[in-house]
């Protein structure tokens, strides 16, 4: 009932809405902000392609009942030594189609694909406290290799600062 398929370009309008829902929802997670103006993709969902023409990317959709719910999309990012590395930029499913296996069928994908281009292994990003995409990573082996540490120097939005001139 669930699977995976390269994207076509008939399905690029379902994909973006999905990116914007995708964007939507870390908004209100720990990191979010700060992600959606450095990892998101700039020019937001109209930036979204089916492949590029170089080969190095790829993009899925995730079907549950014949129904588009899921998307993912992957990079072969070179690195300083020449060596690939797979970069999963968006793995996203609504909420009411996970744990159905959609997610877990795009990413058996994106790993096929990966190996097939060669890459050296897959990295993906979690936002920290969303356990729920920690553990689907590490189902897949994926484990820590980073560990990003940040501070805002932004005031909190319920401080009023004096102005002290």
């Amino acid at each position: 009932m669930e699977s995976a398929r390269r994207a076509e370009s008939a399905d690029l309008s379902i994909v973006r809405a999905l990116y914007d829902h995708a964007v939507a929802e870390k908004q209100d997670q720990r990191g979010g902000p700060v992600w959606s103006q450095r990892e998101a993709r700039r020019g937001g969902s109209r930036s979204i392609v089916i492949d590029e023409a170089d080969g190095r990317s790829a993009l899925w959709v995730g079907e549950y009942a014949g129904a588009i719910v899921g998307f993912a999309g992957v990079e072969a990012e070179e690195l300083a030594d020449g060596r690939l590395l797979g970069v999963v930029h968006e793995l996203y499913v609504l909420p009411d189609a996970r744990e159905v296996g959609v997610g877990e069928m795009m990413m058996d994908a994106i790993v096929a694909w990966c190996s097939v281009k060669g890459c050296i292994g897959v990295d993906a990003l979690a936002l920290p406290g969303d356990r729920a995409t920690k553990n689907f990573f590490e189902t897949f082996g994926l484990v820590a290799r980073a560990i990003v540490v940040h501070r805002s120097l932004l005031p909190a939005p319920h401080l009023v600062i004096p102005d002290l001139t």
